[in-house]
């Protein structure tokens, strides 16, 4: 691969740090203390301390930059048009629930166009990233959307209530955790991905490493950060998802 920009160099590090809080504490997840913050959706103090951690970070390195973040909200510094989105754990319930599914999302969008992406696996030691033209990696592998043609034979994820009933012939899972879901779209691993009223800082990174990766998008753009109807799939697979979810 081309040699990393450093604004990834300085994703990747602080992934580094705040890693090794996520890994501590889901050792010892019983002890957590846990604040409800709304229906299926809870916050920890793991949460707080991962995005305390990546935004010093980011912020030491790049101290005019601004952020999107899932705890803190927008942070607006002088640069207003360089936007790391952070997500500190993606897949919260299951962090909680001792399922080791769940990752750090960590995006920079310049110019209302998404620039750097990085989706970090603590747990498995696994590191998704991409750069704007510059090809989508994992673990330092180049990857590519999987070039599957029949929807029987795929796999979809969306953790959207009720969608197997609404699609019993499609092969659906529910993961809990929408970066991963992406960045296994950009690996190959997932044929798709489809949900409703999602946020930024969840799907943000994925974005990108599916463009880079050669898969297809719908333009999130249009919808509101905190309320976006996404859909990804590979350029084939992506036309027939689309007529799945015609009324979805």
């Amino acid at each position: 691969m081309n040699s990393i920009s450093p604004n990834l160099n300085v994703m990747i590090k602080a992934c580094e740090k705040a890693s090794k809080i996520i890994i501590r504490d889901f050792g010892e997840v019983e002890n957590l203390q846990v604040a409800k913050k709304g229906p299926r959706d809870f916050v920890t103090k793991t949460d707080r301390r991962v995005e305390e951690i990546l935004v010093e970070e980011l912020t030491r390195a790049k101290k005019n930059y601004s952020f999107l973040t899932e705890e803190s909200g927008k942070i607006e510094n002088n640069d207003k048009n360089k936007i790391w989105i952070i997500d500190p754990i993606d897949g919260t319930t299951n962090f909680l629930h001792g399922i080791p599914h769940f990752a750090i999302s960590i995006a920079l969008q310049i110019d209302n166009e998404l620039n750097s992406a990085l989706i970090h696996d603590p747990i498995k030691n696994e590191i998704f990233f991409a750069e704007k033209n510059n090809g989508a990696y994992f673990n330092n592998h180049r990857i590519r959307v999987s070039k599957k043609s029949d929807l029987e034979e795929c796999l979809f994820s969306s953790d959207q209530r009720g969608i197997k009933n609404i699609f019993p012939n499609l092969n659906i899972r529910s993961s809990g955790c929408a970066a991963l879901d992406l960045a296994y779209v950009g690996s190959g691993r997932l044929d798709g991905f489809f949900h409703n009223k999602i946020n930024l800082w969840d799907i943000a990174a994925g974005i990108l490493i599916i463009q880079e990766a050669g898969g297809t998008i719908n333009d999130f753009r249009k919808y509101n950060s905190d309320s976006i109807d996404i859909r990804a799939a590979s350029n084939i697979i992506y036309p027939k998802m689309m007529e799945k979810l015609v009324n979805f």
